[in-house]
């Protein structure tokens, strides 16, 4: 009797954390729908861990969601379209910059603001745009570059190999 009110705890204990989760991922989901937000395009040359429902931020503050990203068959970059919320209006000449969230590889969207007095308009696109970096390239190229030379030294001039006997 007392092994079975245990385990009925336990379960009830798992379902409640369960029902907390599905509340928390429930209230975390996209403001931005819609009826109260409207669509910014911006191209990227890269556009690496950036997908539908990804965030986009001004001054670390979440003012929308990416729509969605597609390729542009005439100039081969991601087109991404951000729904930004209707109370937020982003000033003209402001750029849009894919941002890594943490290094495990999340990504957002961060809106850096100019000081331009007119704002853009529904379905404007943004001028100014800098795509994601490739975090392991750069890392390969630095530890490749740490050699001081690479293998320039054996078959660079003078060899010394020619002049011995």
């Amino acid at each position: 009797m007392r092994e079975s009110l245990f385990e009925t705890l336990i379960g009830l204990a798992v379902v409640a954390v369960a029902g907390f989760f599905l509340v928390f991922s429930l209230s975390q989901r996209s403001d931005a729908s819609t009826g109260d937000s409207y669509d910014l395009i911006a191209r990227f040359d890269r556009a690496d861990g950036v997908s539908p429902g990804t965030d986009v931020r001004v001054a670390g503050v979440k003012v929308g969601t990416v729509r969605s990203v597609v390729l542009d068959q005439k100039t081969f970059k991601a087109e991404a379209t951000l729904a930004i919320k209707k109370d937020v209006q982003i000033p003209e000449e402001s750029a849009a910059q894919i941002q890594s969230d943490s290094l495990l590889g999340g990504s957002y969207i961060h809106v850096q603001i100019s000081g331009m007095p007119d704002n853009m308009q529904p379905g404007s696109r943004f001028e100014y745009t800098r795509g994601s970096m490739d975090i392991l390239g750069i890392l390969l190229e630095a530890v490749g570059g740490l050699g001081g030379g690479g293998g320039d030294s054996e078959t660079g001039g003078g060899s010394t190999e020619e002049a011995l006997p």
